[in-house]
C-alpha cells in the first residue's frame, strides 16, 4: 500500500533557481511511479508542473485565502499587511552581509527559531516563518503518513506540521549554510539548520560528504543519516541541440551560481593558464550570482575578455543548449554537497571535470577530479581533454556507462525504505 508524504521545498520546475528543483522533481516521479501520492507545498506555484499521483500546494494561495477571510492567526503583531502578500523565498540574493551593516528583519517571539537577523535579504525570515505557518495550515487540513522536507527553509514548516499531526519528519539536506558561505555563513541559518537536524526523526543526506559535514558541524549521530544520491532524468531529443564548434574552436562551460561555494575565481584563473596554449579556446561561464561583478573584474585585469562569455542566469532550453554547444564542463565547487551538473553535462556526452570536494565525486568512480584549489591542475586537465580527441571520448564513454547505475527510481527507493524506518 502506497503512503501520502507531505513535502516541504521552496522550488519546483519550471520555478526553478538551482539543482533543488530539479531534484525535488526527479524524486516526486519517482515515489510517485512506485506507488505512493506527494503533496507538495512550495511558496508560490501555479501547479502547471503537476502530474497524477503529485498535488503542488501554494502557500501563497493558502495564507491568502486565510487573510481574506479575515482568520489568520498572525505571529507578527506589527505587521497585518503583510499577511496576503505573495510568498517568495530567494535564498541566494545576498550570501555576504552587506558592506552598509546588517538590513532590519520584522521581529519574531524571542523563543522563535527565526529570531534576529541575517544577510540573506531583508524579508527572508519573515517569508521562512510565513512558509512555517502555511505549513501548520495544510498539515492540519490533510492526511498524510510523513513529513518530507528540503533544507533549511522548510524546518519551520516541517516542525510545524508535526505538532499539528505526530507524524513523523525527515529532513532532506541538500546544502548546508557551511557549503554556501564556508566560516563566514549566517549564524541564524545555522541555528535553523541545526534544530532541524536535531529535531528530526530521521536525516537524508545527499552525499556521505555531505553526511561527515553535519556530523562534524552539528553533532548528528552517523547512523540517523542516510546517504541518498541524487540521480538526472534521460533527456528526450537531447542530441537535436548538439552544435559542433567550428574552425577549431573549443568551448569550455561552468554553469551554476557565480557564489564563493562554486568556485568561479579557480575557473577564471585556469582559463587564462589554458589560452596561453589554447588562444582559439572559448570560456563561458552560465548563471548569475553575488560574485559576477568581481568576476567580471578578474577577467579584464587578466586581459581574457575577448575569450570569455558571462551569460547570466540561464533556464529551460537555454540550459539544454549551453550544455550541447559545450566540448568540456568544469565545475570547481569549494564544496558542493552533490553537484546535479555533471550528470546533466554527461547526457549530452561531454567531458567533465569535477571538483574533488563534491558528492557526485562519490558516484563517478571514473571521472576526471582535481582540488578546487588547484590551479594548475586543472588547466592541465583541460588542455588535455580539449587537445586529444580519443581522451575526451574515453572520458565520455566511461560516464555515459556510470549514468547507467543512476536513477531516480533507486533514489526514490531508498527515500521509502527511510519512511518506513519510522
Amino acid at each position: 500500500m502506497g503512503m501520502r508524504v507531505l513535502m516541504f521545498g521552496w522550488e519546483f520546475p519550471p520555478l526553478v533557481s538551482g539543482g533543488l528543483g530539479t531534484a525535488c522533481h526527479g524524486i516526486t516521479r519517482a515515489l510517485v511511479r512506485l506507488g505512493h501520492q506527494v503533496i507538495f507545498v512550495m511558496p508560490h506555484g501555479e501547479g502547471d508542473a503537476a502530474f497524477p499521483g503529485l498535488t503542488i500546494v501554494s502557500a501563497s494561495a493558502v495564507l491568502g485565502a486565510l487573510a481574506a477571510a479575515r482568520t489568520f492567526p498572525s505571529p507578527v503583531d506589527d505587521a497585518p499587511d503583510l499577511l496576503p502578500a505573495r510568498l517568495v523565498l530567494h535564498p541566494y540574493l545576498t550570501v555576504r552581509p552587506p558592506k552598509d551593516g546588517v538590513p532590519a528583519f520584522r521581529k519574531w517571539p524571542a523563543d522563535s527559531i527565526l529570531a534576529g537577523s541575517g544577510g540573506y535579504g531583508a524579508d527572508l525570515f519573515t517569508e521562512v516563518g510565513r512558509y512555517g505557518e502555511a505549513g501548520r495550515i495544510v498539515a492540519a487540513r490533510t492526511s498524510f503518513d510523513v513529513i518530507h522536507g528540503h533544507d533549511w527553509m522548510a524546518v519551520p514548516a516541517c516542525l510545524a506540521a508535526r505538532r499539528v499531526s505526530g507524524r513523523p519528519f525527515v529532513l532532506h539536506v541538500h546544502s548546508l549554510e557551511y557549503d554556501r558561505s564556508g566560516a563566514g555563513g549566517n549564524g541564524e541559518i545555522c541555528a535553523v539548520e541545526r534544530r532541524g537536524l536535531e529535531a528530526a526523526d530521521r536525516v537524508i543526506a545527499v552525499s556521505n560528504y555531505t553526511k561527515e559535514m553535519i556530523v562534524r558541524h552539528y553533532g548528528i549521530a552517523r547512523e540517523k543519516i542516510a546517504v541518498v544520491h541524487n540521480a538526472v532524468t534521460a533527456a528526450e531529443g537531447r542530441k537535436a541541440y548538439r552544435v559542433p564548434a567550428g574552425n577549431g574552436e573549443k568551448r569550455v562551460l561552468f554553469l551554476g551560481r557565480i557564489t564563493f561555494q562554486k568556485g568561479p575565481e579557480y575557473f577564471v584563473e585556469a582559463a587564462a593558464r589554458v589560452l596561453k596554449e589554447m588562444p582559439e579556446t572559448t570560456f563561458i561561464m552560465a548563471g548569475s550570482g553575488d560574485m559576477m561583478p568581481e568576476m567580471v573584474e578578474k577577467v579584464a585585469e587578466l586581459k581574457i575578455g575577448r575569450r570569455f562569455h558571462f551569460t547570466g542566469f540561464l533556464q529551460g532550453r537555454q540550459v539544454e543548449e549551453a550544455f550541447a554547444g559545450a566540448d568540456l564542463y568544469v565545475m570547481p565547487s569549494v564544496s558542493e554537497p552533490f553537484g546535479l551538473t555533471p550528470l546533466e553535462a554527461m547526457m549530452y556526452d561531454v567531458p567533465v571535470i569535477v571538483s574533488r570536494q563534491s558528492g557526485v565525486a562519490e558516484v563517478l568512480k571514473h571521472a576526471v577530479k582535481v582540488d578546487f584549489w588547484d590551479v594548475a591542475a586543472l588547466a592541465e586537465k583541460m588542455i588535455a581533454i580539449l587537445k586529444y580527441p580519443p581522451l575526451a571520448a574515453e572520458v565520455v564513454a566511461r560516464g555515459r556507462e556510470e549514468l547507467q547505475g543512476l536513477s531516480w527510481e533507486a533514489a526514490a527507493r531508498k527515500i521509502v525504505a527511510v519512511y518506513k524506518s519510522l
